[in-house]
Order: structure tokens, then C-alpha cells, then sequence
């Protein structure tokens, strides 16, 4: 009978520590998307649609990548975490750093907050900490106007998105569950034709042709829609396929003249009338005087003179 009741104690204290890590007692309705992530991580490992789609691939593709979040009265306290758990598992996919990926959050209800910057934070747990943090701010959906501060302050250099030059995509990924109480259509189509790629998710009441207006082609990679909060984690490995799935000469690279996409590496080519030099990235003016030989070596091209 002792070594029940003691069983018994010892269980009963492992469920209390469990509690204790996952709730804020300061709020008590408030799960720690955080401390929810990590232990979700630990018991069960991300599946991929992919199963090719591996984490060294994702290295391979940096993002300036802004999380755009509805958080008007309609999205309820207890949906307004299950977002955060689904913005905290999206940043454990990514391979975060100041050379990697960077994360900004916009929030916006019927007023627009940019929560932190793509410079702010540039590790994977400073990061789920700013997103913890953040609150819902209530009231109308403005979406454009959320749109619009993210284009013109949350994509700028000075913000931490990087220079054009270095040919960094930049990704924003919209999350609501109502219709825009604004215009949407012209500026979401100024922002993709500013460079930025947009990603629209749509939550239960979210209005469908809305989504349509704002996300880039093809709508069929751009645009997803979830019946309730309670699923929306399970887009985590449908965004890990996609990001990861990206053009590796679009996500960034430093070839002089040509760069040809090979899975999720590249490799680089000259113009006619050129040679790549040792350094398999920039190109030389070929000489007549030269005997070439063209090799194929894993998909880089050698070249020999005399």
C-alpha cells in the first residue's frame, strides 16, 4: 500500500511540473507558445511533406521573412496562442541567424504594431520569447493598412532587411479570420511588385476572395485556408515544403553572370565568350590563345588553358 501511495505522489509531482512549465501564472489562461513548442518538439519530431525537404536544405535559403497576424475582437484569447504556437514552430523549421533567416512580426487589429524587427532578434530563442510577449490588440481588421507598414517599415534596410544585391527573398505570411475592413487588392499588388512574396492563411470566417487578392501566383502556393485555430500548427510542415522548395538561385547567390537552381544547391555559369574562373563565381573574357577543355564535375565546370 506504501509503495502506491508513493507511486502515486511521484506521478502526481511530474504532472505539477509539467503544469507549471506550460502555463504563466500571472495569466493563467495563457499557454506559453514557447514552452508548448519545445515540449511538442521533443515528443514528436516535425513531418514534412517532403520527406527531402531536410533542414540542411533550409540553411541553404535565407529569408527576410515578416509574419503579418490578425488579432482583431473576432480571434479569441485561446485562438490568438494557437497562432503564436504556429509562429513559434515556424521559427524552429528555419534555420535563424544574422547570415540566415531573420524574423520580423506585424500585428494588427484595427491599429497596425509592428512587434519586433527583422534586425531585433537573431537567434531562435530570442525570438520565441518576443513572439510570447505579444498581445492582442482587438477591435477592426485593417489588413491593408497592415500590408502597407509592413512594405514601407518592416522591409527596409534599416529595419534588418537585407541589401537587394545580396538577392535575399523576402516572404511576408498573412494570418486572419475575418474580412479586411479596408482596401487589400492595390496594396498587395504594390508589395509584390516591390519584391515581397505573399503567403495568405485564412482562419474559419476569413473571407476567401480576399486572400486570393492579396497573395502572389500561383494562388495554389500562395493561399491556404484552415476550418479552425485548433489546426492551423499542421501548416507548419506545409510551409517547411514550400520554403524549403524554393529556387536556391532565388533565395540568394553570389555567381557573376549565370546561376542555374541544382535541387537545393546552385552552380554557376558564364556568357558565351567566357570562362568561370577557379573560384567557381565570377567569369573571364576567353582568350584565343587558349585550349579549352569542358569537364562536368557536380555540376561546376572546369576549364584548363595553356
Amino acid at each position: 500500500m506504501k509503495s502506491f501511495i508513493g507511486s502515486l505522489v511521484y506521478c502526481l509531482s511530474l504532472l505539477l511540473v509539467d503544469f507549471c512549465e506550460s502555463y504563466d501564472f500571472k495569466n493563467p489562461s495563457h499557454i506559453l507558445a514557447q514552452s508548448y513548442a519545445q515540449r511538442r518538439n521533443n515528443a514528436l519530431p516535425h513531418q514534412t511533406l517532403n520527406p527531402a525537404a531536410t533542414d540542411s536544405q533550409c540553411r541553404s535559403r535565407p529569408l527576410d521573412l515578416v509574419f503579418i497576424i490578425d488579432s482583431s475582437r473576432s480571434v479569441r484569447p485561446g485562438e490568438f496562442e494557437k497562432v503564436k504556437i504556429f509562429l513559434a514552430d515556424m521559427v524552429d523549421t528555419l534555420d535563424v541567424g544574422p547570415d540566415a533567416t531573420r524574423v520580423a512580426v506585424v500585428n494588427y487589429a484595427s491599429t497596425v504594431k509592428i512587434e519586433f524587427l527583422l534586425k531585433s532578434h537573431l537567434t531562435k530563442d530570442s525570438i520565441k520569447q518576443a513572439i510570447n510577449r505579444i498581445e492582442p490588440l482587438a477591435a477592426g481588421t485593417m489588413t491593408g493598412m497592415a500590408i502597407k507598414k509592413a512594405m514601407d517599415e518592416a522591409f527596409t534596410e534599416k529595419s534588418g532587411a537585407r541589401p537587394k544585391s545580396k538577392n535575399i527573398s523576402k516572404v511576408a505570411i498573412i494570418v486572419t479570420d475575418g474580412r479586411p475592413q479596408d482596401q487589400v487588392e492595390e496594396v498587395s499588388a504594390a508589395a509584390r511588385a516591390s519584391g515581397i512574396e505573399i503567403y495568405a492563411v485564412g482562419v474559419d470566417r476569413a473571407d476567401k476572395q480576399s486572400l486570393k487578392l492579396m497573395a502572389s501566383n500561383p494562388l495554389e502556393d500562395h493561399v491556404f485556408y484552415v476550418e479552425t485555430y485548433g489546426v492551423i500548427e499542421k501548416l507548419t510542415s506545409k510551409f517547411r515544403e514550400t520554403l524549403c522548395g524554393m529556387d536556391a538561385c532565388a533565395m540568394g547567390h553570389d555567381c557573376e553572370h549565370i546561376c542555374v537552381s541544382s535541387g537545393s544547391s546552385f552552380y554557376c555559369k558564364c556568357r558565351k565568350g567566357y570562362i568561370l574562373n577557379e573560384d567557381q563565381k565570377t567569369c573571364s573574357l576567353k582568350r584565343k590563345s587558349q585550349q579549352i577543355m569542358l569537364t562536368m564535375t557536380n555540376h561546376s565546370y572546369i576549364f584548363t588553358g595553356r
